[in-house]
């Protein structure tokens, strides 16, 4: 044996390694939202963006998912694996998905607020950053039933914050049930700021979870006018309950990945759609 062949077969055995390590954990990104960014996986790996594309191309050659520009998405076989309609991802896990693309959709949502109005916020990761582009604003009457929107709020002097009743769901920090329901019953605001985990042209806008359904129903019903924000991630997507189909929708506000014939056949449906760039 040549002198050094041992640790050249170690150091060989870890690179192996670490890639399979990254390769899975690039396959768990995937079944957790469908579609990731580039960007987002070489984060989550904590590898270069040549690392990654290097990962996707051999993971696409064995038919685990299928790489386009700026990303990857499950193939159709795999794209709604057992149990992913009703899978609803915690905080923590949409968080780290989309990071740049959320905020910018945050900043340009805002421009449709004004001061004076009174508006209805739902829950997600979006609709928090969302919310702290509002501390800005004077005399703004916010509902919401989302304790991460009323944080981001609470040290705001000319915004008025009151949260819903209900019963605290933790996986997203939000209160729902009845009494979530109850307590919008009657209202009127100008518009609603939802977010959800799938929008989709034939089904409009859905999530895995009933009462959180129930409740973005509530508060898409006490406004005037409808503003979806939904990162690329989730165009295209379609999860088990329906809460705001297309045709109530107003405004989309979504980022410049996302797939241009969903966004067309949207905009074809009269939703106006706002795009943001990171």
């Amino acid at each position: 044996m040549v002198p050094g062949d041992d640790s050249r077969t170690a150091t060989e055995g870890r690179r192996t390694m670490f890639a399979a390590e990254r390769r899975q954990r690039i396959l768990e990104l995937m079944h957790a939202n469908g579609a990731v960014s580039l960007r987002d996986i070489a984060q989550a790996v904590q590898s270069s963006e040549v690392t990654v594309r290097r990962d996707l191309r051999i993971l696409e050659a064995d038919g685990l998912l299928n790489r386009h520009h700026g990303g990857a998405t499950l193939p159709g076989a795999l794209a709604t694996p057992p149990g992913a309609l009703s899978r609803e991802p915690t905080y923590a896990q949409k968080a780290q998905v989309a990071a740049a693309e959320k905020a910018a959709i945050a900043e340009l949502a805002a421009s449709l607020v004004e001061d004076g109005d009174a508006i209805v916020i739902g829950a997600g990761t979006t609709t928090q950053l969302f919310a702290q582009q509002l501390t800005r604003y004077a005399e703004l009457a916010v509902v919401t039933n989302s304790l991460l929107v009323a944080q981001a709020l609470a040290n705001a002097p000319r915004v008025e914050v009151v949260l819903t009743g209900g019963t605290l769901r933790g996986a997203i920090l939000a209160l729902v049930g009845s009494a979530a329901e109850r307590s919008l019953a009657g209202l009127r605001v100008r518009r609603a700021f939802i977010s959800g985990n799938g929008l989709t042209p034939e089904r409009g806008v859905s999530t895995p979870n009933m009462q959180v359904a129930s409740v973005d129903r509530a508060l898409a019903a006490a406004a005037e006018e409808i503003v979806v924000l939904a990162d690329h991630t989730k165009i295209g997507v379609d999860t088990m309950v329906q809460t705001v189909p297309t045709d109530e929708i107003d405004h989309l506000v979504t980022d410049d990945a996302a797939p241009r014939d969903v966004l067309d056949e949207l905009a074809n449906r009269a939703v106006r759609l706002h795009v943001a760039r990171p």
